[in-house]
C-alpha cells in the first residue's frame, strides 16, 4: 500500500521573526527609533537587571539596576556638560519605579549637595543639605522641604535647632549666637520668633559680644512661661 506524505504544517514566518526579536537575558546595544540606546539585561522584552541607557536628545546616561523597564534599585545618573563635553554626576543612589527613592546623593548645578532619603523623586525622610553659602541643614524633610525637627548651621557659627514646617522655622526651637554670646529659646511661626527668652550664653568667650550684658529679669518660672506659650501655639495650630 503506498504511503501518502502530507506537507508539514509550519507556523507563519512572522511567528519566528517575533520569537527572535524577543529580548531576554544579556544583549548588546539596542537602539530605539528616536536614537536612544540601551546595553544590558532584558526580561520579556523589558529592561530588567543591570544595564546602561543613553538618551540621544540630552546625552544623559543612567547606569545601574532596572526592573520591568524602569530604573529600580541602585544606579547613577549623569549629564553631559555642553561646554567641557565631560559627564557630570547628578544623582547616585537608590531608585524606585523610575524615580529617586531611598537613600542617595544629589548634586545641584550650583555646587550644592543633598545626602539623604528620597520618596517619589523628592527629598523626604532624614537628610543633610550643603548650601552654596556654606550653610548646612540636617534633619527631617517632607515634599522637598525641611519639615519636622532639624538643625541649621550658618557660616558665621550661628545655629538654629528646633521645629520646621514647609522649609521655615516653625514651633519650639533654640537659636544660638556664638558670635554675640547669646541664646534665644522660644516659639517660631513661619520663620518669625513670636515669643521667647533671650539670655547671655558664653558671652565672656564670644568674639563679638554685645556692649552690655543683658539685664537679669526675675522670672519665678521661666520654664512655665515657655510651656504656656507652647500650649497657646499648639491650640492655635490644632
Amino acid at each position: 500500500m503506498p504511503v501518502v506524505k502530507y506537507p508539514r504544517i509550519r507556523d507563519p514566518l512572522f511567528y519566528e521573526w517575533d520569537r527572535k526579536a524577543q529580548k531576554c537575558g544579556l544583549r548588546n546595544t539596542v537602539y530605539a527609533v528616536n536614537g536612544d540606546q540601551y546595553t544590558g539585561e532584558w526580561l520579556d522584552n523589558l529592561k530588567h537587571g543591570k544595564g546602561t541607557q543613553i538618551w540621544k536628545s540630552t546625552g544623559a546616561v543612567y547606569s545601574g539596576d532596572w526592573k520591568f523597564g524602569k530604573r529600580d534599585g541602585y544606579g547613577s545618573y549623569s549629564i553631559l556638560d555642553p561646554v567641557t563635553k565631560e559627564y557630570k554626576k547628578v544623582y547616585t543612589g537608590l531608585w524606585e519605579n523610575d524615580r529617586r527613592g531611598g537613600r542617595g546623593t544629589f548634586f545641584y548645578p550650583n555646587g550644592e549637595r543633598y545626602e539623604g532619603e528620597w520618596s517619589n523623586g523628592l527629598r523626604s525622610g532624614w537628610g543633610k543639605m550643603y548650601y552654596k553659602d556654606g550653610s548646612t541643614y540636617q534633619g527631617e524633610w517632607l515634599m522637598d522641604q525641611p519639615n519636622g525637627q532639624g538643625l541649621l548651621q550658618l557660616p558665621n557659627g550661628n545655629r538654629y535647632e528646633g521645629g520646621w514646617k514647609d522649609g521655615k522655622k516653625h514651633g519650639p526651637g533654640k537659636y544660638s549666637y556664638p558670635d554675640k554670646g547669646q541664646l534665644l529659646e522660644g516659639i517660631w511661626v513661619a520663620d518669625i520668633p513670636k515669643c521667647g527668652v533671650l539670655v547671655d550664653f558664653g558671652r565672656e568667650n564670644a568674639p563679638d559680644p554685645t556692649e552690655f550684658p543683658l539685664p537679669e529679669i526675675e522670672l519665678h518660672d521661666p520654664a512655665g512661661v515657655l510651656a504656656e506659650a507652647q500650649a497657646k501655639f499648639d491650640d492655635s495650630h490644632n
